[in-house]
């Protein structure tokens, strides 16, 4: 996988503040942005696990740790999926 590097600027010492090493922060805010990125749509749950450095199914987990809901679709797609569910219940209930 090719991979980009990104710089972010904080404040000196913010690590400490946090208590965390660097690197466990780096990681926090990783993870911390996919999740938000994820929530608000803008990634799939397989980029957004992809950005934090896990895998998709710790991904799921976490946002349960975080109350981050994996089932972020538009009001519109729902209900649409939901009436593909419906009838497929129906097809297999006519049998």
């Amino acid at each position: 996988m090719k991979t980009e590097e990104l710089k972010i600027k904080y404040p000196s010492g913010f690590e400490h503040s946090v208590h965390m090493t660097k690197e466990e922060m780096e990681q926090h805010i990783r993870l911390m942005a996919a999740l938000k990125m994820f929530e608000l749509g803008k990634v799939s749950s397989g980029k957004a696990a992809e950005l934090a450095g896990i895998s998709r199914v710790e991904f799921f987990e976490v946002c349960g740790r975080y109350r981050v809901s994996i089932f972020n679709y538009p009001p519109e797609e729902a209900k649409k999926e939901l009436h593909k569910d419906l009838e497929a219940v129906r097809k297999i209930n006519s049998r």
